[in-house]
């Protein structure tokens, strides 16, 4: 079964979208905004719940990070910068990833090493390590994740920022190893997929599960990160009267196509027919002028020896 592919969204002034995108692929958003935040030396002040954190940007920068879909704009009325609060994963990933904020406590200000601020996400989130694995392993291939919620689904992805394009993949994230605990034994019932499908199929999306898995490792230690291994999988519902009618499609395709073979071979044969009997009247008529031609010669020759 075809995928459906990119939904590019219309422009007011009738913009191309697609052009729009391709003339400035989310690698050259994200090469940009990472060099922009290392030379701003950016800092993320983590939130006292430590479940996001709020990151202070000039205006070139937020409109990277908008166009990037990183985190969301926070209101801040009398203030030059402008304020992004980042999840979880947005913020680890900038920091871990893209190397290119530090993220410090908000209440001593202390600038916080990866493992530590590995070691609290993951105290505050049970399901982060194979959450962040997910969405590092997405956005390395300059997918654009977002949360799924609204769609039944751990996150969405985007093929490049929102504004431009829908979502093409509701994202379910299934851990699987008796290091994840409890946590494999995500969708293993059938109705729980069929929801999924549905849920998915009702808003334009491919179900794309993600299988986290591992051999042997302590999952909230930060140096299991690397040994966490992506499995993809795509999973699309099979609707009989569609494959009906697309073997219906198929099939009249296919007898179009002989059809056409057909009456290009007989056009093909008239087209011969008709050039070996013009070449038959031109032979007729150049054999006719010759026979004349001889008949005068012979007379000429005739009447000069009278």
């Amino acid at each position: 079964m075809d995928l459906p592919g990119p939904r590019w969204k219309r422009g007011k002034d009738g913009k191309d979208f697609a052009a729009l995108a391709a003339a400035k692929p989310m690698s050259t958003i994200l090469a940009e905004l990472q060099a922009s935040l290392r030379d701003a030396q950016a800092v993320a002040i983590l939130s006292g719940d430590g479940k996001d954190a709020i990151l202070a940007v000039e205006a070139h920068k937020s409109k990277l990070l908008n166009c990037a879909a990183f985190g969301r704009t926070v209101e801040n009325a009398g203030y030059e910068k402008l304020w992004f609060q980042l999840g979880p994963e947005e913020m680890f990933f900038l920091c871990h990833a893209l190397r290119c904020i530090t993220v410090q406590s908000e209440e001593n200000k202390k600038q916080m090493r990866e493992g530590e601020l590995w070691d609290l996400l993951t105290s505050t989130s049970e399901q982060f390590p194979e959450m962040y694995k997910a969405y590092q392993h997405l956005r390395l291939k300059n997918w654009v994740v977002r949360s799924g919620l609204q769609y039944g689904a751990d996150s969405v992805a985007y093929r490049h920022q929102p504004a431009l394009v829908h979502s093409e993949f509701a994202v379910i994230v299934v851990p699987e190893g008796k290091m994840f605990g409890a946590r494999c034994g995500r969708m293993k019932v059938w109705p729980d997929l069929l929801c999924e499908l549905r849920a998915s199929g009702s808003v334009a999306k491919t179900l794309l599960f993600l299988t986290i898995s591992t051999n042997n490792c302590e999952v909230r230690s930060l140096d299991c990160l690397e040994q966490l291994i992506v499995h993809e999988r795509m999973i699309n519902r099979w609707i009989p009267q569609q494959c009906r009618e697309q073997q219906d499609k198929l099939r009249r395709e296919e007898a179009h196509r002989d059809e056409q073979r057909q009456k290009q071979c007989r056009e093909e044969a008239i087209k011969k027919e008709q050039e070996d009997t013009r070449e038959g009247v031109i032979f007729s008529y150049w054999r006719v002028i010759l026979s004349f031609t001889i008949l005068f010669l012979a007379y000429f020759v005739y009447k000069l020896k009278l």
